[in-house]
């Protein structure tokens, strides 16, 4: 057995970088419960309040290339610890912002918290790939990935349980209608970023501690050829890939970021906002991690193009079930998007970077920078939840489901084309 994970390439260092993925999924799932204590907290808009998520969006799009320059300067084990430095930080000053009382200094402390993120990212998801023999290299990253994935869930869960057991008393839209309800609220959004410092702190010492076994097996990695992002701008698969990336990101957060308050409505299924929580994590986020384990084995008898455009039809057709329903049928259907969202991400960058014309360095540098791109949907949805009504709101992840769909019939003729 020892024998033939190793021949998987898990070993020691590989499980050591794995944890950061759950570390990584764990802080970025905590947004879905903070925007809905933060709007309780300061009275926001659906669109002001979904401004923490432009803050790792613009996170993504500002710092993945410096990041990726700091890499190659001093190496993906020292750029690791800098990041999760970074993120330690990062909960520190979201910590010490909410007692200013405002809301612009928690989004430029979640700004810092979020670069620490996007660094640890690219420089942990090439390593994990890395870490062993190259023809296991897929399997690698997709098992990292599901630690993600269960950071997601566990993240929520406690983010929910933290932020909002008290926010939970207040009335049905979330909105707080006093200062000791604010300060209150707030101080929740304190206890639990102070915890994740300590945590991440820990994890800190942790990599720290295994910074040389994990340097001896990076040393065997052969460095990679350099390659401009843009030189992938003149690859129309990868312009459409990356438009796809921003797409299913947009839609995935924007869906999940609305979800509480969305399950809280009385209309729908009027659940108290800690419990609205719990069904985001074990539904929603849970059903990614689920579908991820399942896309991982399906993926090996249907063809990719064809999984991603039944997912991506499927999730429309349920976000236009929300749009026209209600109740439970419309609860669950939302719900239950999560689960076909689970092998979106990884099959539409596999799929682009077998098309595309530019080098995989370049596509891959431009799929991850199209992320920036996705920042435009919440902000939609957040305007369409303010003027009209959340579940209005939906129509703008059924368009981009619809165009990934698009996505993956071009990609399953150009697959036959080349085929013939």
């Amino acid at each position: 057995m020892i024998e033939r994970l190793r021949a998987l390439g898990i070993t020691g260092p590989f499980l050591s970088v794995t944890l950061l993925f759950f570390a990584w999924g764990f802080i970025c799932s905590n947004n879905d419960p903070l925007i809905v204590a933060l709007r309780a907290a300061f009275r926001l808009s659906y669109t002001e309040a979904l401004l923490t998520q432009l803050a790792f969006f613009l996170a993504s799009g500002l710092i993945a290339l410096p990041a990726a320059a700091l890499g190659n300067r001093i190496g993906p084990v020292r750029t690791i610890i800098a990041a999760l430095a970074m993120m330690v930080a990062g909960c520190l000053l979201v910590r010490g912002a909410t007692g200013l009382g405002h809301y612009a200094p928690i989004l430029a402390a979640l700004f810092v918290l979020a670069s620490g993120i996007t660094t640890l990212q690219v420089a942990a998801n090439p390593l994990a790939a890395a870490l062993g023999p190259h023809r296991t290299s897929h399997f690698r990253l997709t098992f990292a990935q599901t630690f993600n994935s269960l950071g997601v869930v566990l993240g929520v869960h406690y983010g929910s349980t933290l932020m909002l057991g008290d926010a939970a008393m207040a009335p049905p839209q979330g909105v707080l209608a006093d200062a000791a309800g604010r300060a209150e609220a707030l101080a929740a959004v304190a206890r639990a970023f102070g915890i994740m410092a300590a945590l991440l702190l820990v994890a800190v010492l942790f990599v720290w501690s295994q910074r040389r076994r994990i340097e001896l097996a990076a040393a065997a990695i052969p460095p990679a050829p350099q390659a401009s992002v843009l030189a992938a701008l003149k690859s129309r698969w990868a312009l459409m890939g990356a438009g796809a990336i921003a797409l299913y990101v947009g839609a995935e957060v924007a869906i999940g970021s609305i979800m509480i308050n969305f399950l809280n409505q009385p209309g729908i299924l009027g659940l108290p906002l800690e419990e609205g929580g719990r069904y985001l994590a074990n539904f929603y986020w849970g059903g990614a991690l689920a579908g991820r384990l399942i896309g991982s084995a399906v993926l090996t008898r249907v063809a990719a193009p064809r999984l991603l455009g039944t997912c991506a039809a499927i999730a429309a057709g349920l976000c236009l079930a929300v749009l026209t329903g209600s109740g439970p049928l419309a609860g669950f259907a939302a719900l239950s998007v999560g689960l076909f969202n689970s092998i979106m991400f990884p099959t539409i960058f596999s799929l682009t970077l077998e098309r595309s014309d530019a080098a995989p360095s370049s596509t891959s540098g431009l799929l991850c920078l199209a992320i920036v791109g996705g920042a435009a949907l919440p902000l939609l949805v957040g305007r369409l939840a303010d003027a009209i009504s959340l579940s209005a709101a939906f129509v703008v992840p059924a368009l981009a489901y619809a165009l990934i769909a698009a996505f993956a019939l071009a990609a399953g003729r150009q697959q036959r084309l080349v085929a013939a």
